[in-house]
C-alpha cells in the first residue's frame, strides 16, 4: 500500500511525524484529497495535552484545504483536480439533524477529522460525504485566503450569529486569539457601533485585533475590563459579549461584561467545568448561547472573502513543512514570536 507522512497522536505530550498508509476510498460517497495547506488549532493543543481524549494512532488536524485526487462512484459535485476547502464538520445531509441544519450532530458525522477519523495534518485525507463537506475554491483565491473557512472562521461566525448582533450594538470579544480575531472580522459585518477586544496579557494580539476592526482594546492585566467597558457604555455594559477562549477566567469575564438584557455567546472549547451562578444571574435577563459549530456558512464565507469583505491572511504568522510539525506545535503552543496561526505545508 502507498505511504504518506502524517502527524500521529500516541499519548498525551507524544505526537510524531510518521510514515503511514495513504487513505483509500471506503464508501462511494468518499473523496481522497491531497492536502496542500493545513493548520494547527487550539483543539489540537487540547488533544496534545490530554485535555481532550482521542485514540492512540490517530492522525490529528481538522482545518485544511487541498486538491481532489480521487472521488467515489456517488460523488457528483467534484472531480479530480478541483481545489477545495473542507468543513471540519462531516455531514451526511439526510439524517434528522442534517435536515434541520444542525450538522454538528449528524448521526454519521459531526466532528470526525482528527477526533475519531484520521485528520488533515497529513499529505492526504479521506473525506466522507464529500458532496456535502467540500467547497470549491474560486480560481482567484489562494489557499491562505480560504484556509480558515472550514473551522475557526466558521466557528467565529457561528458565535456571532448566535449573539444576534443588531446595528448599533456594542460588542465585546473576550479573547484575542485566532477565533477571537475571526469573531471581530465577522462581527463587523453586522453593523455594531463599537467592537471592544479584551485580552489578558498579549498586547501584540490586541494590536492585531485593532487592525482587524476592533475600535478599542483592553488588556486585563493592566486595567479592569468591566470598569473600562462601563465607561464606554454609559455605565451599562456591552450589549453583546462573545467568549472565544474556553476557560474559567474568560467565561467569568464574559458574564461580568454583559449588560442586563444582553446576550452572551460562548464559542471557546471548554475542557473543565465552569460554574453558572444562577442566583446572581436569574434577574439579569441575559440570553446565553453556546455549542459546536455547524459549519453551515462556508459558501457564504467564501463569497465574503472573494468580495474582500473578510481578509484573515494576517493571522498566518508561521509556516512549516509537515516534517517539522513538532517544532510548529511548540511555536503555536508557547506563542513563540507572537504566533497566531501556524500553517503546515505537506
Amino acid at each position: 500500500m502507498a505511504k504518506m507522512k502524517a502527524v500521529v497522536f500516541h499519548a498525551p505530550e507524544d505526537i510524531r511525524v510518521e510514515e503511514v498508509d495513504k487513505p483509500q476510498i471506503v464508501k462511494p460517497t468518499d473523496a481522497i484529497v491531497k492536502v496542500t495547506t493545513s493548520t494547527i488549532c487550539g483543539t489540537d493543543l487540547h488533544i496534545l495535552h490530554g485535555e481532550y481524549p482521542v485514540k492512540p494512532g490517530l492522525i490529528i488536524g481538522h482545518e485544511f484545504v487541498g486538491v481532489v485526487e480521487q472521488v467515489g462512484a456517488q460523488v457528483s459535485k467534484f472531480k479530480p483536480g478541483d481545489r477545495v476547502a473542507v468543513s471540519c464538520i462531516t455531514q451526511c445531509g439526510t439524517c434528522f439533524y442534517c435536515k434541520e441544519g444542525t450538522y454538528a450532530h449528524c448521526v454519521d458525522g459531526g466532528w470526525l477529522f482528527g477526533n475519531v477519523l484520521d485528520g488533515a495534518q497529513a499529505e492526504y485525507v479521506r473525506v466522507p460525504y464529500a458532496d456535502m463537506g467540500m467547497h470549491l475554491i474560486p480560481d482567484e483565491l489562494e489557499d491562505e485566503d480560504v484556509l480558515f473557512v472550514g473551522d475557526i472562521l466558521s466557528t467565529a461566525y457561528f458565535g456571532v450569529e448566535n449573539a444576534r448582533i443588531k446595528p448599533g450594538d456594542v460588542v465585546a470579544i473576550v479573547g484575542a486569539g485566532p477565533v477571537g480575531l475571526c469573531a471581530i472580522a465577522s462581527a463587523k459585518l453586522f453593523g455594531p457601533s463599537r467592537i471592544i477586544a479584551v485580552g489578558r496579557r498579549n498586547f501584540g494580539r490586541l494590536e492585531a485585533a485593532r487592525e482587524l476592526g476592533a475600535d478599542d482594546v483592553v488588556l486585563s492585566a493592566n486595567e479592569d475590563p468591566v470598569q473600562k467597558i462601563k465607561e464606554l457604555t454609559d455605565g451599562r455594559g456591552a450589549d453583546v459579549v462573545i467568549e472565544c477562549v474556553g476557560g474559567t477566567s474568560s467565561y467569568e469575564t464574559a458574564m461580568s461584561l454583559v449588560r442586563p438584557g444582553g446576550r452572551v455567546s460562548l464559542v471557546g472549547v471548554f475542557s473543565k467545568p465552569v460554574e453558572l451562578p444562577l442566583e446572581k444571574l436569574w434577574d439579569k435577563n441575559i440570553t446565553l448561547s453556546w455549542g459546536l459549530v455547524n459549519a453551515n456558512r462556508i459558501p457564504e464565507l467564501i463569497q465574503l472573502i472573494k468580495g474582500k469583505k473578510i481578509n484573515l491572511r494576517s493571522l498566518i504568522t508561521h509556516t512549516f513543512p509537515l516534517e517539522d510539525a513538532l517544532k510548529a506545535y511548540e511555536v503555536f503552543d508557547k506563542k513563540i514570536d507572537n504566533a497566531l496561526k501556524v500553517v503546515l505545508k505537506p
